[in-house]
């Protein structure tokens, strides 16, 4: 038993003199730290000299249905939805079925501090199909596999 708590104390001070060496981080400046205006793009990207047929049609959905929370090609779009051209919807975070699953049900907020995604009335399983070859080949292009 005394062992047992000799061992427990030993982590316990490892694991406070490990807490204390991690260097704190300064908070930003207010000049770094400024939001972006409302509606403006959240990310920068490159978007490819060609996209696919079937991602031409997805732009065209995309632009019809998504853009105005998400942005123009995805960058997001500050006060309105995330951008889609982001590490977080990588296809092994988030699969295609995800982005079928988001227009028919809604997402409640768990990434971003834009609030809940309403299901998309009218939007169908190929339009969702076509959406998502769209902006995977949008993440491709900027690095996102």
């Amino acid at each position: 038993m005394k062992k047992l708590l000799i061992v427990g104390a030993a982590i316990a001070a490892l694991s406070v003199a490990a807490y204390l060496a991690i260097p704190e981080t300064p908070a930003p400046s207010t000049a770094s730290s400024a939001l972006p205006p409302e509606g403006a793009p959240l990310v920068s990207i490159v978007v490819p000299d060609q996209l696919s047929a079937q991602a031409q049609l997805g732009k065209t959905a995309y632009d019809a249905v998504c853009a105005a929370c998400h942005g123009s090609n995805a960058t997001g779009k500050m006060g309105f939805g995330p951008p889609l051209i982001h590490p977080i919807y990588e296809p092994n975070h988030h699969g295609d079925m995800a982005f079928l699953m988001a227009v028919q049900n809604g997402v409640q907020a768990h990434h971003w501090p834009f609030g809940n995604m309403p299901p998309q009335a009218g939007v169908t399983n190929s339009d969702v199909t076509a959406i998502v070859a769209y902006v995977r080949e949008l993440q491709r292009a900027n690095g996102i596999n």
